[in-house]
């Protein structure tokens, strides 16, 4: 399986990376929050070891040990009134806090 991105996710990576196209969004899994899990998101450039999924030029790249927790998730970016940033539907999600900040599996 890989990570998924929709035309909203790909047009927004694609203007955050804009003159570095060489790098692309990292997605982590780190621990955290209340429900244990929590996501982390950074631009860079793909590492050694590391997994890449591009869409019409736009990268996702996910660290081996993230990528478990990742496998299968549909990376989508959302603009609007009442929530602007980027969304994971994540089906290895077994279980989300109040907050929505962070998960377990």
């Amino acid at each position: 399986m890989a990570i998924e991105l929709t035309d909203g996710a790909v047009f927004r990576i694609l203007n955050l990376t804009g003159t570095e196209p060489e790098k692309g969004l990292r997605v982590k899994v780190v621990g955290g929050g209340c429900s244990g899990l929590q996501y982390k998101m950074d631009i860079d450039a793909p590492k050694k070891g590391d997994k890449v999924f591009e869409r019409d030029g736009a990268r996702v790249v996910v660290d081996r040990k993230s990528f478990l927790y990742l496998n299968g998730t549909v990376l989508d970016f959302q603009d609007s009134l009442m929530n602007t940033g980027f969304t994971l539907n994540n089906p290895n999600v077994k279980r989300s806090c109040g907050c929505g900040q962070s998960f377990s599996v």
